[in-house]
């Protein structure tokens, strides 16, 4: 997942609702952010009409408990019988992480066109790191890409992104199911993404270069620094910007 600028946004669960894995301590707000009990008297704002306020507020809340209920279970891998992921059709409304332009890790490489590369990570996954520095088991990280349009509406410099979606790929830790806990799988326009082969590129690359746990938070510069704090990042990582870090001081 190869991304430079962030912006991270949260959903907060429904009332009531912690969610997966949700940090001991933690409240059904976003992080950082307080929000108003939605169940319960203390939601009344006048004494006239409080019978149709008690009665609509629970209705709102089970509601709510329902929406929030279908959006977990969206976040958990669900496998096809051939070993195939379905895609999570609701991973735009996950916490954005970043967006990369035109980025390649080949110097040599020429597209011909310009790309934008978007990921998305599921809530509570996002919370477990904000939490731990690390990444949790069923943690999915979405790549979505899109094309770069240069003129449209009132745009006249730089670039924006297009409707069509050029492509998407999971990067998926799954502890139980892979041998190396993490796979990537591929989604060519279908609902069902293919599991890549271990031989593909993605799998050395991101073991060698990932900054935490085989991924690119390198590139995320809203947890770069949290994983930094937290003595997450690899030694291999590490390595790395040392290295460059010494050439640039030449």
């Amino acid at each position: 997942m190869d991304e430079l600028s962030a912006n991270p946004g949260q959903r907060a669960p429904a009332c009531g609702q912690a969610g997966r894995g949700a940090p001991l301590g933690t409240s059904c707000a976003p992080h950082g952010i307080r929000r108003l009990r939605c169940c319960g008297r203390d939601s009344l704002f006048s004494v006239s009409g409080i019978k149709t306020i008690t009665l609509a507020v629970p209705a709102l809340c089970l509601l709510s408990s329902t929406v929030s209920s279908q959006e977990q279970a969206s976040a958990v891998p669900t496998y096809t019988s051939d070993g195939g992921l379905k895609l999570p059709e609701h991973y735009r409304e996950w916490v954005y992480l970043s967006t990369g332009f035109d980025m390649s890790y080949r110097p040599t490489m020429q597209m011909g066109h310009h790309m934008f590369d978007n990921v998305f990570v599921d809530p509570e996954s996002y919370r477990l790191f904000l939490e731990t520095g690390t990444w949790p088991d069923k943690t999915m990280l979405v790549l979505e890409e899109r094309g770069a349009r240069e003129r449209g509406s009132i745009n006249r410099t730089g670039n924006y992104q297009d409707l069509k979606i050029m492509g998407l790929e999971v990067h998926l830790k799954d502890e139980t199911r892979f041998p190396d806990k993490w796979a990537f799988f591929a989604f060519d326009g279908k609902p069902v993404g293919k599991l890549l082969p271990r031989t593909a590129d993605c799998y050395s690359c991101h073991a060698a270069h990932g900054a935490v746990d085989t991924t690119f938070v390198q590139f995320y510069p809203t947890l770069l620094p949290l994983a930094t704090s937290k003595g997450t990042l690899a030694r291999s990582y590490l390595a790395e910007e040392a290295v460059a870090n010494t050439a640039k001081s030449r």
